[in-house]
């Protein structure tokens, strides 16, 4: 087949071996077109395909040829594809298996048949009355705010990866066109009373608790509690520590015996400086790890290795909560083990320390512990500053009226 080029390659002319006429194809807006000259002489079907072509781009700038455009569900496809390899690396697997169930339960049966260019902000709104709909039919409350967020971040990130693609010039705004500003609140935390009242009873559950041989379960929840509220780990970063990690020292600055622990968990790797309430429980807990182990059919020493916590009995601690009156807050949050991290941060600020070396030593931003806990510290307030009082002006001294001489008013 011969072939001839056209307008630097965007129309290409030819004949197959069966025709006598030579053809012309071209490539619009990812549509393709072709037609016949209806000419022998290559001249002359040049002069037909260039017009040919001219009145192709005339229709498309008239509005006449529509663009052939891909659809969201494409791109979330593709997007898909991608994070399962690149996120891989550095995302849990849950992450990119959560990412994948909103896609296909919630966001491809409203956005999948609809073209990348139909998506904005009107559009997502749409969304979230439907979404909030569905949810309010099915449970009597809409979705949770952070739930809408999640699927929000999805949407844009579908986006983000067609815009990079060049599928779409720009990534539109897909924020709420009003009510932004969300309610303030804190974390779910344990007041001082309540946190004393937590480790009172888990205390109270060694000697008295009902379920036979659990004694080293009950002691190893009031370890917990009182170690994690004075180190301000996360839940995962605890299930992941082991004894190496953790080291015995005295802090030359506050002359103090601290734990240094090198933490590994949602941030990556980083160092904690414990309070000094958490060197004894630290302590009970190795010394019950090598009991357990000495004690065993095949007995061994406590390995570096060995984890320190061992699984989280989550229903052991839900009781307790239930039975003290704790598991929720007054603004009716439920409290969960992340609340000893909330515990210990907000207990940080209540005592003055420095916001910065809070964020370094629990892994955390400033912006998020501005946000989410230092606005709701009273101890953060500083009473001299706001009731000042601006000085009274004396009064000025009004002059003596002197008495006029009735005979020199008269005139």
């Amino acid at each position: 087949m011969t072939t001839h080029q056209m307008f630097d390659g965007r129309v290409q002319i030819y004949r197959r071996g069966h025709s006598r006429f030579w053809q012309c194809a071209t490539r619009i807006e990812g549509r393709r077109f072709r037609d016949s000259t209806r000419e022998e002489n290559l001249d002359r079907a040049k002069d037909i395909a260039e017009e040919w072509y001219l009145d192709l781009r005339g229709q498309l700038r008239r509005g006449e040829i529509i663009k052939k455009e891909r659809k969201f569900k494409e791109a979330a496809e593709n997007y898909l594809r991608e994070i399962r390899v690149l996120a891989a690396s550095t995302r849990s697997p849950k992450y990119v298996e959560m990412t994948e169930l909103r896609l296909n339960v919630h966001i491809l049966p409203f956005f999948g048949d609809k073209s990348l260019s139909e998506i904005n902000r009107g559009l997502v709104q749409s969304y979230r009355v439907k979404r909030g709909e569905e949810t309010i039919a099915k449970s009597g409350k809409p979705p949770a705010r952070s739930t809408m967020t999640q699927e929000i971040v999805i949407i844009r990130q579908v986006l983000k990866y067609a815009e990079g693609r060049g599928w779409i010039p720009f990534v539109p705004s897909l924020s709420q066109p009003y009510m932004t500003q969300g309610k303030k609140g804190r974390r779910a935390w344990f007041s001082p009373e309540e946190y004393k009242q937590l480790y009172t009873a888990t205390r109270k559950r060694i000697t008295d608790g009902a379920r036979p041989g659990w004694k080293s379960h009950y002691e190893d929840m009031h370890d917990y509690v009182l170690f994690m509220a004075n180190t301000g780990l996360r839940p995962d970063e605890a299930s992941k520590l082991e004894f190496r990690d953790v080291s015995i020292e005295d802090d030359d600055a506050t002359k103090q015996t601290i734990l240094v622990i090198d933490v590994r968990g949602k941030t990556g790797v980083g160092f904690c400086k414990s309070m000094p309430g958490a060197v004894e429980p630290f302590r009970r807990l190795q010394e019950r790890r090598r009991n357990e182990f000495l004690t065993k059919e095949i007995p061994r020493e406590l390995e570096p290795t060995d984890k320190v916590f061992r699984k989280f009995k989550r229903g052991l601690f839900n009781q307790i909560l239930h039975e003290e009156g704790l598991k929720t807050d007054r603004d009716g949050q439920q409290r969960t083990a992340y609340s000893l991290r909330h515990t210990y941060i907000s207990t940080r600020l209540m005592e003055g320390a420095n916001i910065h070396q809070i964020a370094n030593n629990c892994r955390t931003s400033v912006k998020m512990i501005e946000e989410f806990y230092a606005a709701h510290i009273k101890d953060r307030l500083d009473a001299s500053a706001i009731n000042v009082r601006r000085p009274r002006r004396a009064k000025r001294a009004q002059p003596r009226r002197t008495e006029v001489n009735k005979d020199s008013e008269k005139i």
